[in-house]
């Protein structure tokens, strides 16, 4: 799989690439069970079921890097968090900060398109109670650093979702800038901003979970501060 990421010319080519990857037998088990099952209130619609690839534009200046695939709302959509509770509150929010051109995700053909971003996750397949593990990350992370090479002339500030996220980073500056990450590694909260000479900013931000969102424990209010704030540092009007 690192050389089939490799190979990858442009994000088309990566994009495709990440939709035929087969790497991790329990997420493919995973991913074709839930497709096959479906949820009752999709029972009509057929899943994607496959890995999900990255959305936005191949000049971005943003990057949000989550966790995986929700099971039925990327898995079953095709376009990472659209068609979920999570991509709900997402898109709002990157709405407001006129980073997309519509409030809603709700389907991969809807018309939803992205300003100076780019959204990717560090597992591309939905995984059991969204829980991947270390060796599934591990996997995986070959498309991830091939994503961030394929944007990196123009990426300025990464928004890392969770503390999942936030460790799935590191080994990104080793692998894509030649950058020795920094020790001990820099904790994660919400709000927390790493910054290291010849990589991007990262921020750090509750991910946008049911389990945050419905708590208050992330607020429309702390998404917009982290957006208008990854906004400023990339120079993004």
């Amino acid at each position: 799989m690192v050389a089939r990421a490799a190979r990858a010319t442009d994000l088309a080519d990566l994009d495709a690439a990440v939709s035929d990857c087969f790497a991790c037998p329990r997420l493919v088990r995973w991913r074709e069970e839930v497709a096959r099952v479906r949820r009752a209130a999709f029972r009509d619609q057929e899943y994607w079921g496959r890995p999900v690839p990255g959305l936005g534009v191949a000049g971005a200046r943003i990057a949000i890097l989550g966790l995986a695939p929700a099971a039925h709302g990327g898995n079953r959509t095709g376009r990472i968090f659209t068609g979920d509770r999570s991509g709900d509150v997402l898109f709002a929010a990157l709405h407001r900060a006129g980073l997309a051109n519509q409030p809603t995700s709700v389907a991969a053909d809807d018309g939803l398109t992205l300003r100076d971003l780019r959204i990717f996750s560090a597992v591309r397949c939905a995984p059991p109670d969204n829980k991947p593990t270390p060796e599934e990350r591990d996997t995986c992370a070959p498309w991830l650093h091939r994503e961030v090479t394929l944007i990196r002339p123009t990426l300025r500030v990464v928004v890392a979702l969770g503390a999942f996220a936030w460790a799935s980073w590191w080994p990104v500056l080793r692998q894509v800038y030649g950058l020795r990450p920094p020790s001990p590694r820099p904790a994660f909260g919400h709000g927390a901003h790493w910054s290291g000479t010849g990589a991007p900013e990262l921020l750090g931000c509750y991910h946008v979970s049911q389990q945050n969102t419905f708590t208050g424990r992330l607020t429309p209010g702390m998404l917009d501060d982290v957006f208008a704030r990854a906004k400023a540092l990339a120079g993004v009007d």
